[in-house]
This record gives C-alpha cells, sequence and structure tokens, in this order.
C-alpha cells in the first residue's frame, strides 16, 4: 500500500490524469516485477470495493437520476457493442493466436473478470493466457485512457472538482454500515461483487431519495483509489514475465480491434444521452466494473452515466456468459 501511495503520490505531483489510481497501478507494477508483493487481504478488499461502492453510488444525486431519463437508448447501443466486441476480438484472437473459439470469446468478454475466470475454469479453458489478455487490457485501459483523452483534447480539465458537501462521519459510517448489510445479504444469495453492489444500492438509494447528500471526504477518495491501483497492478505483475512478454502483443492486437468497435458505438450514444464524447468512451471501454467507476471519478465524468453502464454489462456478462458458452465443447482443438 505504501508502494502504491508513492506512486499515486507521484503521479498527482506531474499532474498526471486520474494520478492516485493510475499512478499506484503502475508504480505496484512496477515493483511486482522485479520482487513478487502478496495480495490484499479478503477483508482490506472487501473494505476497498464497499467504499468505492459507497463512492460510485453517491452519483444517484435526485438531479442526476432526472436526467437518467436519457440513458435507455445508450444503454440498448451498448448491447450491441458488447456483441461486436466479443466477435470482432473473439474473431481476431481466433485466427490470428489460433486460438479455440472457447478461449478466444472468453479472453475477449468485456470485463466481469471474476466470472470469466469461473466460466474458463469449468469448461477446461486456458485460465492463463485469457487472465493475461483480460489484465493487461485493463492496464492499458487506466494507463493510457485518462491521457489519451487529455492530449486528443477530448476531455481537457482532468481536475476534480471538489464536492459542493463532505459527508460527516456518522452518516458516512451509517452508510458504509447499511452498504455492508445489503453485501452480506447479497453474498448469501450467490451474487457475484456482493460488497461492491450492495454498497452501490444502499448508497445510490440514500443518495436518491435525498435522504443523504454529499460525497466520502478526499483522504478516503484517494486511499480508496490507491487500494485499487494496488490491487490491479499487484495481479499483473504477478503474471510470469515470460507470459507477459509472448502475450503482449497478441492483448495489444485484441485491445486495439475492442477499442475499435466500444468507440464506434460510443459516439451515437453520446448523442443520444446527451454527454460527452469522453463519458461515452469511458463507459464504453471494455474494463472493469470497479476500475473503469473509479477512473470516472478520478477523471471528473459523469460518474452515474458511466457506472451505470457498466453494471448492466457486469450484470449481462455475469448472468449470460455461461449460458452463451454452454453450447461450446470444454476444450475445443486448436488448428
Amino acid at each position: 500500500m505504501a508502494i502504491a501511495a508513492v506512486g499515486g503520490a507521484l503521479f498527482a505531483f506531474l499532474g498526471a490524469p486520474a494520478a492516485w489510481l493510475s499512478g499506484a497501478m503502475i508504480m505496484t507494477l512496477l515493483v511486482a516485477l522485479v520482487r513478487p508483493l502478496p495480495v490484499l487481504r479478503r477483508s482490506w478488499f472487501d473494505s476497498t470495493v464497499l467504499l468505492s461502492g459507497a463512492i460510485i453510488g453517491s452519483s444517484a444525486t435526485p438531479e442526476a437520476l432526472a436526467a437518467a431519463v436519457r440513458y435507455p437508448a445508450s444503454l440498448i447501443i451498448l448491447l450491441f457493442a458488447m456483441a461486436g466486441i466479443m466477435a470482432a476480438t473473439g474473431t481476431y484472437l481466433r485466427y490470428v493466436a489460433r486460438w479455440s473459439w472457447l478461449d478466444s470469446l472468453l479472453a475477449a468478454a468485456p470485463g466481469a473478470l471474476a466470472t470469466v475466470l469461473a466460466v474458463a475454469q469449468s469448461k477446461g479453458a486456458d485460465i492463463g493466457r485469457i487472465s493475461v489478455v483480460q489484465l493487461l487490457r485493463l492496464l492499458v485501459l487506466v494507463a493510457l485512457l485518462p491521457g489519451l483523452m487529455q492530449l486528443t483534447g477530448l476531455h481537457p480539465a482532468m481536475a476534480v472538482a471538489p464536492p459542493a458537501k463532505i459527508l460527516d462521519p456518522w452518516t458516512m459510517l451509517l452508510l458504509l454500515l447499511a452498504g455492508f448489510a445489503a453485501g452480506l445479504v447479497l453474498e448469501r444469495l450467490g451474487v457475484a461483487a456482493p460488497m461492491m453492489f450492495g454498497a452501490i444500492l444502499s448508497s445510490a438509494v440514500a443518495h436518491g431519495t435525498g435522504l443523504v447528500e454529499g460525497s466520502l471526504p478526499p483522504p478516503v477518495q484517494i486511499a480508496v483509489l490507491v487500494m485499487l491501483g494496488s490491487t490491479m497492478g499487484a495481479r499483473i505483475g504477478a503474471i510470469p514475465r515470460r507470459d507477459l512478454l509472448k502475450l503482449f502483443p497478441l492483448a495489444v492486437g485484441g485491445l486495439l480491434v475492442s477499442l475499435a468497435v466500444a468507440f464506434a458505438f460510443a459516439l451515437p450514444a453520446a448523442l443520444l444521452a446527451g454527454v460527452s464524447y469522453a463519458d461515452s468512451i469511458t463507459a464504453f471501454a471494455p474494463g472493469g466494473l470497479e476500475a473503469m467507476a473509479m477512473l470516472a471519478f478520478a477523471m471528473g465524468l459523469d460518474m452515474l452515466y458511466v457506472s451505470s453502464h457498466h453494471l448492466m454489462r457486469f450484470l449481462i456478462i455475469g448472468f449470460a456468459l455461461p449460458f452463451l458458452l454452454d453450447r461450446l465443447p470444454s476444450r475445443l482443438p486448436e488448428r
């Protein structure tokens, strides 16, 4: 955590976009490539996603929810974008990398890594290379997407404006306890990422109904970004370097294909939803729910728009992917 904090502070000092998240991830990754780092304990990780869920849910203010009536058309476009990303990226990995269709489609799935790896294990797919492609894609998105937007002028103002109101300690504690209780219920129901969903649900209800107004204190927000960055960096750094070097070109190629499809669908979605193209790009980018939602937060984007799209994609992949791949053999021969 100290290594990640140093990386985040350095990037913040240099004025890098999404500094605390991307800096923490890159610094942790660089150290992990030299010396393996331990992963966060379950309690620390659950605490991190609980806090991040509370931050994401705080964007569901009554004013933001009133504006969300413009989103259904964008969410429908997202469904076609997901199908296009899986088809295009899966075809690339199948015929360029010569992988089986099973491995190709699992590696092409836009986000929901835990679900993807669970399906891969049950189907006997190659978990190692699937996770490398998925994690490298997330690394590139978090590390480069903010800077790319800044350089191209899509989103020149990366600084996050301070919230109008900061939650007092007691209100924050009650909000987190409500999220924790909801997370325990969802965990008993077998829902994936229960603490994240529980915190988002409780925070969104509390803010959307006007019972709570404001966000978590800035030091807590920074700590959440640092913790998420350290988790991502350590996971990628734990992959053997030989596998990273071997699969890196394929992962970059798959990323370019998936981003081309996502960005193409993001343009009409932005026009229909009445949001900026930077918001739409971040919403359609094929990354993980917590990472991309918090990236939107760090860049000062429309968190409600971004998180609602990534939440929808997470749910669709989580529920539909096992059924979509059920007809494929457990291990297709490669040619």
